[in-house]
């Protein structure tokens, strides 16, 4: 409604500008998450990758480019990536334990902020999150992005082609190439490893990560690289990181991974200043 006394207009107008800035600053600080959350020491631009596509690198054979036919994890692996990436960027949370302190794998999966990542498959899986009503859990949502529900209402919710959408997005950033093989009876696009500094860089980091720069304290780790050890874990990628170790080395760096598993996950999502829905996959995945 117009109102024709100046006060009033002058009154609506400062806060229609406060709600203005207040929304502005909330994009500002949503923005600076996902800038802050996406910078990995020592990465370029051309070379920053998501935790699905660090897991993904970790898994495709090097010349032959495709993950090894046997490997029947690294499907739900990558869905696990997807909503600790989300978490991450704010874009998700759990709901609040309550008074009985409800477990983290009972706990449902809210919107936390909708805007969207600019990643096509974050987007994809919170557009999904957006539109279930009643909310549900990250083993839930794990399984709907998979595929693996007997649920034929929930089919609708799978993320298709995932792997070779992460890929021709590292084809993107220089780090794959894209070529066709024949295997007897069929012909398979792969995509072999192109940038050797880019795989080696991300072979080292999860090495040094749990040998020489061990901090022995899952809290003062670098939150996605404490995530991408778990991941790599979940999705049977993470020994291809360790095998170029020496035998004392490989055995000192099970044995860190391990103690990382071995973790009380209830009790570590209750410390200050942790993501809640990062432990909650952690648990899915070592339940």
């Amino acid at each position: 409604m117009n109102r024709a006394d100046g006060l009033v207009q002058r009154r609506s107008a400062a806060r229609d500008t406060s709600d203005s800035v207040s929304k502005d600053a909330q994009n500002s600080d949503d923005r600076k998450c996902d800038r802050d959350e996406e910078i990995e020491d020592g990465d370029s631009k051309e070379t920053r990758l998501t935790l699905m596509e660090e897991v993904l690198l970790l898994g495709l054979k090097d010349k032959e480019g495709y993950t090894s036919f046997w490997n029947d994890c690294i499907s739900s692996g990558l869905r696990g990536c997807i909503l600790i990436e989300l978490a991450i960027r704010g874009r998700i949370e759990l709901e609040k334990a309550g008074m009985r302190r409800k477990f983290l794998l009972n706990r449902k999966l809210l919107i936390k902020n909708d805007t969207p990542t600019g990643d096509v498959l974050l987007d994809e899986a919170l557009k999904h999150m957006k539109e279930t009503d009643p909310p549900e859990t990250v083993q839930s949502w794990i399984e709907y992005l998979s595929g693996e529900t007997w649920n034929p209402l929930k089919l609708r919710y799978q993320l298709k082609n995932v792997r070779e959408r992460l890929a021709k997005n590292l084809v993107e950033k220089g780090v794959l190439t894209t070529e066709k093989q024949n295997f007897l009876l069929f012909d398979m696009t792969t995509h072999p490893l192109t940038d050797n500094v880019a795989k080696s860089r991300l072979v080292k980091k999860v090495q040094d990560a749990v040998l020489g720069k061990w901090v022995n304290d899952p809290h003062r780790m670098d939150k996605r690289l404490l995530a991408l050890i778990f991941l790599a874990h979940a999705s049977d990628v993470l020994e291809n990181a360790f095998a170029p170790l020496n035998d004392d080395d490989y055995e000192l760096a099970m044995k860190r991974v391990r103690e990382l598993l071995d973790l009380d996950f209830e009790s570590e999502s209750m410390k200050p200043n942790t993501n809640e829905t990062v432990w909650a996959v952690f648990a899915a995945f070592t339940k």
